[in-house]
């Protein structure tokens, strides 16, 4: 790779286990009682409010009684889908010693589609590397979403450094795209195999995976 001194890291299937390429949320539709409805219209009902949540206009606690109004499920009252998450998020060890060495050299970011609040909660549990973020770009709070081009101006900002001097690893394709465009550097992270991803990263970077 060319000179880096500026890396975003994704937050969801990258620098934290989120749901991202396994089953987490089919057991999480099970266990709300929303396996038993066509999954085409559970998922296009849940993708009609997506936006308005990443962007931060709706908490995503507020779907839980449109799902029961919807398709008539029973939920405890105290059911909350953000706790949900948090409960089965894990983190991402095999990445903390790339973030820790490449924070020796150059600066490190977060830049991700959240929903309002989660991010403070990922916080909380620990389950984030223990380093110190230069810069973090959370979807929810500047109201725009990967992939838009603008957000992607917002963050090349921030970091103050040449395009061609920042990386920006995802485990999303889309997402690489208007990076690439912007004459970033990117990095595609399977987040179907985080061990060998971080393997593969750290080669890329002539770092060692290992503490």
């Amino acid at each position: 790779m060319s000179k880096i001194s500026f890396v975003y890291f994704d937050v969801g299937g990258v620098a934290i286990k989120d749901f991202s390429d396994t089953p987490k949320w089919d057991v999480m539709m099970h266990d709300m009682g929303l396996d038993k409805f066509d999954r085409q219209i559970v998922d296009d009902f849940y993708k009609k409010f997506e936006t308005e949540i990443v962007i931060g206009k709706r908490h995503v606690d507020t779907l839980v009684q449109l799902y029961i109004k919807e398709f008539g499920i029973t939920l405890d009252s105290n059911f909350s889908m953000q706790k949900y998450f948090l409960d089965h998020f894990d983190s991402n060890k095999s990445l903390w010693p790339i973030i820790a060495k490449l924070k020796l050299t150059s600066k490190v970011g977060l830049f991700t589609d959240q929903y309002p609040g989660l991010l403070d909660g990922i916080f909380a549990r620990g389950i984030m590397a223990p380093v110190e973020w230069d810069i973090i770009i959370d979807s929810t709070l500047v109201g725009m979403k990967k992939p838009m081009p603008e957000i992607y101006k917002i963050a090349q900002e921030k970091a103050g450094v040449p395009g061609k001097e920042m990386l920006f690893i995802d485990n999303r394709k889309k997402n690489l795209a208007p990076a690439t465009e912007l004459g970033w550097q990117t990095f595609f992270y399977d987040s179907r195999d985080y061990e060998r991803s971080s393997h593969k990263l750290a080669k890329q970077l002539g770092l060692s995976a290992k503490k």
